[in-house]
């Protein structure tokens, strides 16, 4: 095997170690595609999840598309399904377990049993030319999921094929994860179900909607930290420990009566009152705290729905001690980020007293609550974020909550 061959096994190694710190799905499957992409200097690549008998997409990026849009703006991308079966590069190799590389998939030969479609490239005017696609598999053959990664580039940028040593090195990369992978689909199981719970109490807190609004939460933080030139390292372990941490944001709800959360109605204000309790209830839950994410899953519970010009709730400690409302910069950063995220996606989705708001209608809503619910700051950030915030919310609808 070439030096170079060497390091980038030496990279691998590393990165094991790496991406075994990380808490959350959504935060590792980038991860694993974007240095999966920088071992094999790859343009591009998207990676897919194993939902019975399809895989899912759950994340692309392409370097150069990437190049076009405003500085700090993500590639949006729209979620699909692709059957695992031989009909499609990335289908044949999750029902092979067998990883394919294409010099050109322009050239694919006519007895291949998989073929490739141009219908993307024809609507982005991207050019795909090499692909390989891994199956992500676990030591026993079972696939979880596929890497496929496109258009290989040499030292000076230009498009070759994947070499052979990257084709055993990605390989080995996307087994070695695959109990990392497993691990932290565990996780998000574990946080689903106390999710769950809650949903037993209060139809409105699904699955989906928590995934949206950490999802959300995330993509404002990142622009917002990139903005301040933090460093990369302290933004991943923080998006990390946010993306558990907001998806907890209401789950002080499992202690409110069940009169007050399935009231097919507005609240009374004496309802009100009560129910602005889920609040202290949900931060209690995090006094015991165990690591970054339960210290910042206490902050937000307790306060994301306290409001920039002070007027908002809980006014209390973690202790329901009455306490003075904060305002303005009091406030912590990442309670005032989730009520952005928190009243998008309410305004967003339908409620047994409400049909859906319209995106206009919502838009204009948050932009009149600039400077009094919201941070005016946070709120222009949302807004720079939308086409990210679009795609998550196509990526977790309301008919399911994975």
């Amino acid at each position: 095997m070439r030096k170079n061959s060497l390091a980038k096994l030496k990279q691998i190694l590393s990165l094991d170690s790496e991406l075994n710190k990380i808490q959350d799905l959504d935060i590792f499957l980038e991860k694993l595609l974007f240095e999966a992409r920088k071992i094999a200097r790859a343009d591009a690549g998207s990676i897919y999840i194993r939902n019975s008998n399809d895989l899912v997409i759950t994340y692309a990026q392409n370097d150069t598309m990437q190049k076009n849009l405003p500085p700090g703006q993500k590639l949006p991308f729209s979620s699909f399904k692709v059957p695992i079966n031989t009909n499609t590069i990335s289908g044949y190799a999750a029902a092979t377990g067998k990883a394919v590389n294409i010099p050109d998939v322009y050239e694919i030969p006519k007895d291949a049993p998989y073929g490739f479609s141009p219908a993307y490239d024809k609507q982005s005017g991207y050019r795909t030319t090499s692909s390989l696609a891994v199956p992500i598999k676990k030591n026993t053959g079972e696939v979880l999921g596929v890497l496929q990664i496109l258009n290989a580039l040499d030292s000076r940028g230009k498009i070759t094929t994947f070499s052979p040593d990257e084709v055993l090195m990605i390989s080995h990369f996307a087994t070695s994860a695959s109990t990392a992978l497993e691990r932290v689909q565990q996780t998000r199981v574990i946080l689903l179900r106390m999710i769950r719970m809650a949903e037993m109490r209060d139809p409105k807190e699904t699955g989906a909607h928590v995934n949206r609004v950490a999802g959300y939460a995330v993509e404002i933080y990142e622009r917002w930290a990139a903005k301040r030139n933090i460093e990369p390292r302290i933004i991943e372990r923080t998006k990390d420990n946010l993306r558990i941490a907001a998806m907890l944001h209401d789950v002080g709800k499992v202690a409110i009566s069940d009169t007050i959360l399935k009231a097919p109605r507005r609240f009374t204000p004496e309802e009100y009152e009560i129910m602005k309790t889920h609040t202290t209830q949900g931060a209690a839950l995090f006094i015991d705290k165990q690591s970054d994410s339960d210290d910042m899953a206490q902050e937000i519970a307790l306060t994301h729905h306290e409001n920039w010009d002070g007027t908002g709730y809980p006014g209390f400690t973690v202790d329901g001690k009455t306490g003075i409302p904060r305002k303005g910069r009091q406030i912590p950063l990442f309670g005032l980020i989730v009520a952005i995220a928190d009243v998008y996606d309410a305004l967003r989705s339908a409620r047994v007293y409400k049909e859906a708001w319209s995106e206009e209608k919502v838009l204009d809503e948050m932009r009149g609550m600039s400077g009094k619910k919201f941070d005016p700051e946070l709120l222009e950030i949302f807004f720079e974020v939308l086409p990210n915030i679009k795609s998550i919310s196509g990526k977790y609808p309301d008919d399911h909550g994975a």
